[in-house]
């Protein structure tokens, strides 16, 4: 074979087997009938993969979307959506505040202003600098995880209902992930996605299905950042708003925060 013949067979071996290693990153999207345990697996392995960069931004956008727009079709298919104007419908949609015992006024900043959402990129663990979320801080002076005032622990509640997607309950001291015990919400009312981080304690499972204002962990110190001393002891609240597409855009919730049940 003339030199030039065999140097244009080896580059097209090595185009083709890129193409097939970066198509393998994109799963076969999960089947209508899929359980929802399938979803929260997927889910869970995409953010892991996220977290190790072990998959291209580009390839984890899409399995995203495919996961999130099986949710929505499930769910939404499927959910009744309830009647605002009447009693159990406004029980159902009310928003409850994600610290027991605590109020808008432990929001981080006057105004909510420590929610920063410019150039938030869930898929490319490489960037930094956003911060699409609301901190919400508990009286600890001396960072043991333990109210002050009351001598125990606080309790994490779900503001919605929803399906746990992910938890991490694994991380220790020395790691370098950011959001330490994380736990991932998929609340099919509002279609969006709620994240709850640096738990001390995670009390709900992978797949399990939590009501508006029900225990999901307690406040912690987890994750690289909020571990060192000079961070106090906080809630990270981030929420997603999915796009038709399937795609996450962050929302500010704070003032959903000022209005929520106590």
């Amino acid at each position: 074979m003339p030199p030039f013949s065999r140097l244009t067979s080896i580059l097209l071996v090595l185009l083709l087997g890129c193409v097939s290693v970066a198509s393998s990153q994109i799963p076969t999207p999960l089947t209508p009938d899929a359980t929802p345990y399938a979803f929260c697996q997927r889910f869970n392995t995409l953010y892991v993969e996220i977290r190790e960069q072990s998959i291209a931004p580009d390839s984890a956008r899409a399995v995203f979307s495919q996961i999130m727009q099986g949710l929505r079709s499930r769910y939404q298919t499927n959910v009744n959506f309830p009647d605002t104007t009447q009693p159990d419908g406004l029980a159902r949609t009310a928003m409850w505040f994600p610290l027991r015992g605590y109020a808008s006024s432990a929001i981080g900043g006057r105004h909510g202003e420590g929610y920063r959402g410019n150039g938030f990129d869930l898929f490319d663990y490489n960037v930094r600098g956003s911060h699409p979320a609301q901190d919400i801080f508990i009286r600890d002076q001396n960072q043991d995880c333990i109210d002050d005032r009351t001598g125990a622990p606080v309790d994490v509640l779900a503001m919605g209902e929803g399906l746990v997607l992910a938890v991490e309950t694994g991380w220790t001291p020395g790691q370098d992930y950011r959001g330490g015990n994380w736990i991932w919400v998929y609340d099919p009312v509002r279609d969006g996605l709620f994240y709850y981080a640096h738990n001390r304690v995670v009390n709900v499972a992978m797949g399990d299905w939590v009501q508006a204002g029900q225990k999901l962990g307690e406040v912690g110190r987890s994750g690289f950042n909020a571990y060192k001393a000079r961070s106090p002891t906080h809630l990270h609240l981030m929420y997603l708003q999915l796009q038709p597409d399937g795609l996450p855009q962050p929302k500010n919730t704070y003032g959903w925060l000022l209005t929520a049940k106590k």
